[in-house]
């Protein structure tokens, strides 16, 4: 049995994801695999080029992200 199911098992899984740093890795492999739907090879020969095309890139991935986000007010 691995490492990682035994220690899941006797902490419990709340704790071991905690303990073990699961869900921000998740969330990072999450957020690279949208990023490299965008494209996974960059078009741009020269560095500056390349550096402008990732955070085009970048921020359409933000907007994205804004936008499924749902806004929330306070009712009375």
């Amino acid at each position: 049995m691995k490492s990682s199911a035994l220690a899941s098992r006797r902490l419990g899984r709340t704790i071991w994801k905690r303990w073990s740093g699961y869900h921000w890795r998740s969330l990072v492999e999450t957020t690279m695999h949208c990023f490299k739907l965008l494209g996974e090879r960059l078009m741009a020969r020269e560095f500056d080029r390349q550096v402008a095309e990732l955070q085009i890139r970048a921020a359409i991935l933000n907007r994205f992200t804004e936008l499924g986000n749902p806004e929330t007010q306070r009712v009375a």
